[in-house]
């Protein structure tokens, strides 16, 4: 079974003075999200978002689903999951890095198992199988106390 997405987006004037506005996605979920060339090439984001960091959000979400999938196939189902992404732009190079930070609860699980997994979940997850040979990932992936 295949699943299509949309979304849609307006953009007004030049690249670097210009802005545009996520008008909606296809769930309803997100609507009117600002958009400009200066949330995305510098480092403060003055209230708007870029293309970088809506694939943060989905390589994270991806992952943590990954990853979730692989521990409750090896018996060993999470609590908790908690997954930070950081994904690097660079005016003229585009996307370079994305780096993943997983950490969570699982019982009956060691440390080694937990990043072992974690990089299986890295491997098969569709966002990643999407930047590879694009963008250079990296992992770290720890168990959570408690």
């Amino acid at each position: 079974m295949a699943a299509t997405r949309t979304a849609e987006v307006v953009w007004e004037g030049s690249l670097l003075e210009g802005g545009g506005t996520i008008k909606s996605v296809g769930s309803g979920v997100l609507g009117d999200l600002p958009v400009t060339w200066k949330a995305r090439a510098e480092e403060e984001s003055g209230g708007k978002t870029s293309p970088e960091e809506l694939i943060a959000a989905a390589h994270a979400s991806c992952l943590s689903m990954a990853l979730s999938g692989v521990l409750a196939k090896a018996g060993t189902p999470p609590e908790r999951l908690r997954v930070g992404a950081r994904a690097t732009f660079v005016p003229g190079e585009g996307m370079t890095t994305m780096e993943l930070d997983v950490a969570g609860r699982v019982p009956g699980m060691d440390g080694e198992a937990f990043r072992r997994a974690a990089e299986d979940a890295k491997d098969d997850c569709p966002v990643s199988q999407a930047l590879k040979g694009n963008v250079d990932i990296r992992l770290t992936a720890s168990l959570e106390e408690g």
